[in-house]
């Protein structure tokens, strides 16, 4: 996903300054949990509705980015 820091934020105020899906307090590792864990993209959005399919997408390439061992610039 090429816009997924249009869906993940990073603030010091909310959630101890973990990337969280914007709008929410959902951290990013809690969607990426579930995934891992085996859970459908479907069974995430039934259990947490404020997300949409693309900010459990935009999770997923932020993990991504992550993987390149660099370091990603988040807007504040």
């Amino acid at each position: 996903m090429e816009n997924w820091q249009n869906y993940i934020s990073v603030d010091p105020e909310i959630c101890h300054g973990q990337a969280c899906i914007t709008g929410t307090r959902i951290m990013v590792s809690v969607v990426l949990d579930n995934l891992a864990a085996g859970f459908s993209v479907n069974d995430i959005l039934k259990s947490y509705p404020s997300l949409t399919r693309e900010s459990v997408q935009a999770a997923i390439g932020y993990a991504a980015e992550l993987s390149r061992e660099r370091a990603v610039a988040l807007p504040a």
